[in-house]
């Protein structure tokens, strides 16, 4: 059964009353209660409260008792009446027939686990009373035992004394009388429980032993019927049938029965029919359950009938698999190994041999792709870059016209032409620096694996990228940790999963208002792990497309080829670390590197030595911090 949840609480819940007619635990109660609730659906547009009440008989019966029902349900129920109710078994159908008027006028009324053979007594059905009832297959029960056990010549049956199994047994006396001329049949009914057992231990092989259970035997000692079956079973020296399904378990050998837990199924389908307003008389029901046969393994095997010999169409419970059933698997496999095992080894080390070339040439492969991806990146900042060079070369010019006009008109006194030189070597520097990140970042080298300083290699990065960002008219804020902190691995290569990411940020919020023209570069130290988080304030990323972010070809933007991110992806697990993006529409869009911190040998994380690195914790010259939309 689907629970309704959330926003269900809003819709009118249908209520819908199961009626038992005897106890909670009885077995086929415990059935049928499982199949109704697995099939009864209840859903946010059509909720379903399901409510079971027991009128525990046989144990209580009686027209007090009755009236003292009637008003414990007629009280209950008053504020939260069902709109259906299902009857289970004979004596809640009667009881409900009788008192309906006063409990639940007009209400319909669906029956399971009724017998066929024992109608209402209060004759036919209304139209609103409606269900699919079950009939047990004595003969089929019977000729099946009679087909395991061919020798058998005499049938025992066993019923109780209650008006109930009373009515068990007339229909047992009806429906296996057609048997006689096949076996020659006695009825042990009503009789005291120790002379049951003595009668039921002296049987010889000729005999067999058919059981409906009693709820009391002889001398008054009250069980459920499955209660009785087990004890038959356990006294008889005979083999057992029943044609209960809850019998199965309790050493009888089987039969020909309705599942309890199918009728449950039935109703239950019923139920939701009318619920969705198919009136009763409309549905078309079948006249009868079917049956199905079930045998208990165990059972079958202590009397000799082979798995052969049971029907395919049978249900089996309890058998234990054979050792080929058991290991099949395992056989097959092991089989195949011995036969493979030397080939195997052959062609693995072929393999082998294979792999280490492929993996040599995929590593290529990728320094290639990698440096091609950065000279992509160096062609979309060559404006910028020229832009960055052309500064500091035109101011260069200019101080040097200067000092030659001063020395050419004797003006020029040893502090200023001091002054102007020191102007011509800054920018010089200026100029040489840019040339040499870009240098850097261009150079088709091997992948290193060595020791650096994460907050300088993406203060250098974010330097390449400032020209860009003012080009862009943007805010680019840098935020590295309080102190140094080292990885392992390739600057360059680091720097370059930066900048695809800081160049996405600015694509991402290139048409997005001043105030969110900002992007974010942070680094936050953790206990064992470095974190880079570079966020942007543009309309964030689809779920869908979160998803595929980091696969190959994969692209959002018009003109992209798809393979940054995943480039940044490979060289970031190669670092041993892991990137991922975290997005809401609208807010903007984070991604995480987390990388593994240098340790040295002693265990302590290493610190930086060298001189120490400028922090750009604050905006480049000419550019405010923006506020990112997530850290």
């Amino acid at each position: 059964m689907l629970l309704a949840c959330g926003s269900a609480t809003a819709q009118a819940s249908r209520n819908v009353l199961v009626l038992y007619s005897n106890g909670r635990l009885v077995p086929g109660n415990v059935d049928v209660e499982a199949g109704l609730r697995a099939s009864i659906v209840s859903t946010i547009d059509r909720p379903v409260h399901i409510n079971s009440e027991f009128l525990d008989r046989p144990e209580f019966v009686g027209a007090a008792y009755e009236q003292v029902m009637l008003a414990y349900l007629r009280e209950k129920y008053v504020e939260h009446p069902p709109q259906l109710v299902v009857a289970v078994g004979r004596d809640a159908l009667d009881f409900l027939l009788r008192q309906r008027s006063q409990l639940f006028p007009g209400v319909p009324v669906v029956h399971a686990a009724v017998i066929a053979a024992m109608p209402p007594r209060l004759g036919p059905l209304p139209d609103d009373v409606v269900g699919v009832p079950i009939d047990y297959d004595i003969q089929g029960t019977v000729l099946q035992a009679l087909r395991w056990h061919p020798t058998a010549t005499h049938l025992l049956v066993v019923t109780g004394s209650t008006k109930r199994d009373r009515e068990w047994e007339s229909m047992l006396r009806e429906r296996t009388a057609p048997l006689r001329d096949r076996v020659q049949i006695e009825f042990a009914a009503g009789v005291p429980t120790d002379q049951l057992e003595r009668r039921l231990g002296s049987l010889d092989r000729d005999w067999l032993v058919l059981t409906g259970g009693f709820y009391q035997s002889g001398n008054s000692l009250w069980s459920t019927p499955r209660d009785a079956a087990a004890f038959i079973a356990q006294a008889s020296a005979v083999p057992v049938y029943g044609p209960i399904s809850t019998f199965i378990g309790t050493g009888v050998v089987g039969g020909r029965v309705p599942r309890f837990q199918n009728a449950g199924d039935q109703a239950g389908e019923i139920v939701n029919r009318l619920l969705d307003g198919e009136p009763p008389a409309s549905l078309k029901l079948p006249a009868v359950m079917a049956n199905t046969l079930m045998v208990d393994w165990r059972q079958a095997n202590r009397w000799g009938i082979a798995d052969e010999d049971i029907p395919l169409d049978a249900v089996v419970q309890f058998k234990r698999p054979s050792f080929w059933e058991t290991y099949r698997t395992a056989g097959l496999l092991g089989g195949a190994a011995i036969l493979l095992e030397t080939g195997l080894i052959a062609l693995l080390l072929f393999e082998h041999h294979r792999r280490l070339n492929a993996e040599t040439a995929l590593a290529q492969r990728g320094t290639e792709l990698a440096h091609a991806s950065r000279l992509a990146v160096a062609g979309e900042l060559t404006a910028s870059i020229a832009h960055e060079i052309n500064q500091p070369l035109a101011a260069i010019l200019s101080n040097a016209e200067a000092a030659d006009l001063l020395l050419k008109s004797g003006r020029g006194s040893p502090e200023m032409l001091d002054a102007i030189l020191a102007d011509i070597r800054r920018d010089d520097i200026r100029a040489s620096e840019v040339i040499s990140r870009l240098r850097t970042l261009l150079a088709r080298e091997v992948g290193k694996r060595e020791p650096f300083e994460l907050n300088a290699a993406i203060a250098d990065g974010c330097e390449l990228l400032a020209a860009e960002v003012r080009r862009r008219d943007m805010r680019l804020a840098v935020r590295p940790c309080a102190d140094p902190v080292q990885v392992v691995g390739d600057a360059v290569q680091l720097q370059q999963v930066l900048i695809n990411l800081v160049m996405n940020a600015m694509d991402a919020i290139g048409d997005r208002p001043e105030n969110r023209r900002s992007i974010r570069v942070a680094t936050v130290e953790q206990t064992e792990h470095v974190e880079i988080r570079v966020s942007d304030r543009g309309e964030g990323v689809t779920p869908e497309n979160l998803a595929r972010l980091f696969d190959s070809f994969f692209s959002t933007k018009s003109r992209g080829m798809g393979l940054g991110l995943s480039i940044s992806r490979s060289i970031v697990e190669a670092h041993g670390g892991r990137i991922w993006a975290v997005s809401t529409l609208g807010v903007g869009t984070t991604f995480h590197i987390q990388l593994p911190k240098y340790v040295q040998a002693n265990g302590s994380p290493m610190q930086h030595t060298g001189p120490e690195a400028s922090h750009p914790g604050e905006p480049h010259a000419g550019h405010a911090a923006g506020d990112p939309a997530r850290a």
